[in-house]
C-alpha cells in the first residue's frame, strides 16, 4: 500500500510538471527533488550536482553526440536522391515495386543514422514525390514510411540503444551487433507486407517503369557506393575489432564530412547547421538522461523499485507473462512520452525485474526498441505521425490509419523475438569485441 501511495505522488508531480510544459529532463528532476525531500535527510542539491555530472561525464555518451552529428551531416546532403536512384532499378521488378524504396532506403540509412525523425525525413523528401508521381496508393506510401523509419531506432547506430547502454551499463558495442539481424528481419517482413498487398489490393495500379537491362542496373548502383562505405567503415570497425562504439561514431563523423565535400554540399553554413542541430538534441538527450539518473537515486532511497520487483516476483509470473504485462506497459507509455524519455524513465524499476526473471539484458534491450519503435507510429504523441503530418499535410487520423498494419506486424516482431532469442543474442555472442 505504501509502494502505491509512493508511485500515486511520483505520477501527480510527474503529470503536473509535464503538462505545465516543462522540459522532460527538468521535470524528472522535480520528481527526484520532490522524493529526495520527503524520504532521505541528505542535502539534495549535493546530491543532485553528483549525480547530474557523474551522469553527464560517462565516457560511453560521448557516442551519442558524435552519431547525431553524422545524420545531420549525411540529412543535409543529396544521399536520399542517390539512394533513390539506386535502390529503383532493383526494386521496380518485386511484387510491390518501388514502395520496396521506402523500406529499403529507410534500412540503408538507419545504417549510417540512428535517429527515426532523421531516416524518415530523408528517406522520405525524396520517395514520396517520386512514388506518387507513378500512382502507388498513398496509404501504403505512408503507412510503409511511417514503419521503416523506425528501423533508425534497432540497426546500428542507434540513439535508443546508447541511451539504454548507458542506462543499465551493458556494453554499446553489444547492443549494435544485437540490432542487426531483428532489423532486417523487421524490415523483411514490412516488405512481406507490401507484397501480399500488392497482390490482393483492388487500388494497387502504379505505372509501370521502364525496363531495364542488368548493365544498366549494375551502372545506377554506382550511387549506393558512397553510403555503403560508410555503412562498412562504422560497422565494420567495430565488427572487426578495431574501434569501439565511440571512436567508429568519430569515423563516421568524419566518413559523413568527406561524403558532404565530395557530392559539394559540404558549406560553411551546412556544417554550421549540422553541428547546431546536433548540439540541440545530444542537449535534450543528455538533460533527460541526467534527471533520470537523479530519479533513479531518488526511487532507490524510497525502496520502490525493489518493492515492485518483489511484488511481481510474489505474483510469480512466468517469463513470457511478464514480458506481455511490459508490452503492453510501454505501448502505454509511449502514447504520452517519446522513446528515449520512457526508457530511461523506467529502466530503475524495470531493471531488476528483468534480472530477477533471468531475462538477458541485451535481448531485453531489443525487445525494449521493438515495443519504443510502436511509440513513434502510436497516437497522440507518435513522432513519426508529426514529421509526416508537417510532410504530407494529410491529417493525423489518415496518417494513423496508414501506419496501423506496421504497428501490427511491429507486434508480431515481438513474438518471433521471444520465440527465437538468438535472433539478437548469437551476433553479440560470437563477434570480436573492440578495444575498451
Amino acid at each position: 500500500m505504501e509502494d502505491l501511495n509512493i508511485i500515486i505522488l511520483f505520477l501527480f508531480v510527474l503529470f503536473l510538471l509535464l503538462g505545465s510544459g516543462v522540459w522532460v529532463g527538468l521535470a524528472l528532476v522535480g520528481v527526484a527533488w520532490v522524493g529526495m525531500e520527503l524520504f532521505t535527510t541528505r542535502p539534495v542539491g549535493d546530491v543532485m550536482l553528483t549525480t547530474i555530472w557523474s551522469a553527464s561525464s560517462s565516457w560511453t555518451l560521448t557516442a551519442l553526440p558524435l552519431f547525431i552529428w553524422m545524420g545531420e551531416i549525411l540529412y543535409r546532403t543529396r544521399l536520399s536522391e542517390d539512394m533513390f536512384k539506386g535502390l529503383a532499378p532493383w526494386m521496380s521488378g518485386l511484387p510491390g515495386g518501388l514502395v520496396h524504396t521506402n523500406i529499403v532506403g529507410c534500412t540503408v540509412f538507419a545504417a549510417v543514422s540512428g535517429s527515426s525523425a532523421a531516416t524518415l525525413t530523408t528517406v522520405g523528401k525524396m520517395s514520396i514525390p517520386e512514388l506518387r508521381k507513378r500512382s502507388y496508393p498513398e496509404p501504403m506510401v505512408i503507412g510503409t514510411l511511417a514503419g521503416a523509419a523506425t528501423l533508425g531506432l534497432m540497426i546500428p547506430p542507434s540513439l535508443t540503444l546508447i541511451v539504454y547502454g548507458v542506462t543499465i551499463n551493458e556494453s554499446i558495442s553489444k547492443l549494435f551487433f544485437a540490432g542487426i539481424l531483428p532489423g532486417l528481419v523487421l524490415a523483411a517482413m514490412f516488405m512481406a507486407y507490401v507484397a501480399i498487398m500488392s497482390r490482393v489490393s483492388k487500388k494497387w495500379n502504379p505505372d509501370a517503369e521502364p525496363p531495364l537491362t542488368f548493365s544498366q542496373r549494375v551502372a545506377n548502383s554506382r550511387f549506393l557506393l558512397p553510403v555503403i562505405c560508410l555503412i562498412l567503415v562504422v560497422i565494420g570497425s567495430m565488427y572487426l575489432g578495431y574501434a569501439t562504439a565511440t571512436e567508429a561514431a568519430a569515423f563516421g563523423v568524419i566518413g559523413g564530412l568527406i561524403l558532404a565535400a565530395s557530392q559539394g554540399s559540404l558549406t560553411w553554413k551546412s556544417f554550421t547547421e549540422s553541428l547546431m542541430g546536433a548540439t540541440r538534441t545530444s542537449a535534450m538527450i543528455a538533460l533527460i538522461l541526467a534527471g533520470a539518473a537523479f530519479l533513479s537515486l531518488s526511487m532507490g532511497f524510497t525502496g520502490l523499485p525493489r518493492g515492485l520487483a518483489d511484488l511481481i516476483a510474489a505474483m510469480e509470473l512466468t517469463r513470457f507473462e511478464l514480458l506481455m504485462v511490459l508490452l503492453v506497459f510501454y505501448i502505454i507509455l509511449g502514447m504520452f512520452l517519446d522513446g528515449i524519455s520512457s526508457v530511461v524513465l523506467t529502466m530503475a524499476v524495470v531493471e531488476p525485474m528483468i534480472r530477477d526473471a533471468g531475462i538477458d539484458l541485451i535481448w531485453f534491450g531489443i525487445f525494449i526498441v521493438v515495443v519504443v519503435e510502436m511509440a513513434q507510429i502510436t497516437p497522440p504523441i507518435g513522432f513519426n505521425l508529426f514529421v509526416l503530418q508537417g510532410m504530407t499535410h494529410h491529417e493525423m487520423g489518415f496518417i494513423a490509419r496508414a501506419a496501423f498494419p506496421m504497428f501490427l506486424i511491429m507486434v508480431l516482431m515481438v513474438f518471433v523475438l521471444i520465440a527465437f532469442p538468438e535472433l539478437a543474442t548469437w551476433l553479440p555472442d560470437n563477434i570480436r569485441q573492440g578495444p575498451g
